[in-house]
């Protein structure tokens, strides 16, 4: 493994889905889906190809899916109302949340970050700049908003947040932001918020974007993902919702990093929000979320917490194992028992282990099945 700007780059994402091939083993480590996407979205795209949209889109985006992300949002059962230059087209998640740093953070400037995380969020602090401050969340998956306290000092310019967060399930509620709020509000402390898996949220609870919270939208970089909603991450096109000013500050360095996004694939997902149905895909997930933790109560592997949202659920393994590492025991349920998850200790900067694994239901209904009952029969 390689040292990235001091942090050890951990291939696990990769190395675990090649470990899972190479072995023949049933692959849920990755949140990548294997199933197909809807044949609309595909028709949409010919006939973007068709329509000549090969060139440059503007540097906030098409405008018709400006106007389709606004409509959208405002029609969410927690609606989100939304002006044109709130909203900016850009290639993807980790670019919005790279660029959204960069226009904030000075020399030196601390950003909190809320573990387990994904990985990209403390290099992206430290290309820019920052400096990573590291805040784990209790074993029940919340926050001891008194321990998180002592990590905002004079010099935090920023905090990530991720919900429906990756990976652990737990979705930020509106009690949460106003606690968050009364925490920094007589700082001038940014917010990023990921929130790519907002289509995600399971058993009735609907997801409240940190942009409904009227003191918090000023200060939020809010980002959303397309290739998450859509099952189509290789099409490059992710939105990002700022106010007015902290759209302005983003889109001065957007311009000289990516200009603009994917200009084919903008007009098929501007046309595709116009028939998306998000009840729709929300039902499909959480259906594979139950079969994967009906299935699971049959092994010695414990969900001790259901995902509320997302599309990953963590798995307490020490029924099966006391002695060996997440890292060991991820790569010997891989191998030898046949079935691909990661270690949870893989989403923390300097964590070597922990008591859980991270499994993806983003997956055909039959690789679940097949996956879950091999593990009922060799665990």
């Amino acid at each position: 493994m390689d040292k990235i700007y001091g942090f050890t780059h951990y291939s696990f994402f990769t190395e675990m889905s090649e470990l899972a091939t190479k072995h023949n083993s049933f692959d849920l480590s990755l949140g990548l889906p294997d199933f197909d996407i809807d044949e609309r979205l595909k028709s949409f795209l010919k006939e973007a190809v068709d329509s000549n949209k090969h060139h440059y889109e503007p540097l906030a985006g098409n405008p018709l899916l400006i106007n389709n992300i606004i409509a959208y949002n405002a029609a969410r059962k927690n609606s989100i109302s939304l002006k044109e230059n709130e909203v900016t087209v850009v290639p993807c998640a980790t670019f919005a949340l790279h660029t959204a740093l960069k226009s904030i953070l000075n020399q030196g400037d601390e950003v909190i970050i809320i573990q387990p995380s994904y990985y990209t969020y403390g290099p992206s602090v430290v290309l820019n700049g920052g400096t990573p401050v590291y805040y784990d969340l209790d074993n029940d998956l919340t926050i001891n908003w008194e321990k998180f306290q002592n990590c905002i000092s004079e010099k935090t310019k920023a905090i990530i947040v991720n919900s429906p967060q990756n990976p652990t399930g737990t979705i930020w509620k509106q009690k949460d932001w106003n606690q968050l709020y009364e925490l920094i509000k007589h700082q001038e402390i940014y917010l990023i918020s990921e929130e790519i898996y907002d289509t995600y949220c399971y058993d009735g609870i609907e997801h409240y974007s940190s942009f409904l919270h009227p003191e918090l939208k000023n200060k939020t970089f809010c980002i959303f993902s397309f290739g998450k909603m859509f099952h189509t991450s290789g099409w490059k096109v992710s939105y990002l919702l700022a106010s007015e000013h902290l759209t302005s500050k983003f889109r001065c360095h957007q311009q000289y990093i990516s200009y603009s996004a994917n200009a084919p694939a903008q007009y098929a997902l501007a046309k595709y929000l116009e028939v998306f149905d998000s009840c729709e895909n929300k039902k499909k997930m959480q259906r594979k979320r139950d079969i994967f933790n009906e299935m699971i109560a049959f092994t010695p592997l414990e969900a001790t917490k259901k995902a509320e949202g997302s599309v990953f659920q963590i798995v307490n393994f020490r029924n099966v194992s006391n002695t060996m590492t997440d890292v060991e025991f991820s790569k010997w349920l891989t191998v030898e028992k046949g079935t691909a998850c990661l270690p949870l200790s893989a989403f923390y900067n300097s964590r070597q282990n922990s008591d859980y694994v991270r499994f993806s239901f983003a997956k055909k209904d039959e690789l679940i099945i097949q996956a879950l009952e091999h593990l009922q029969k060799n665990l």
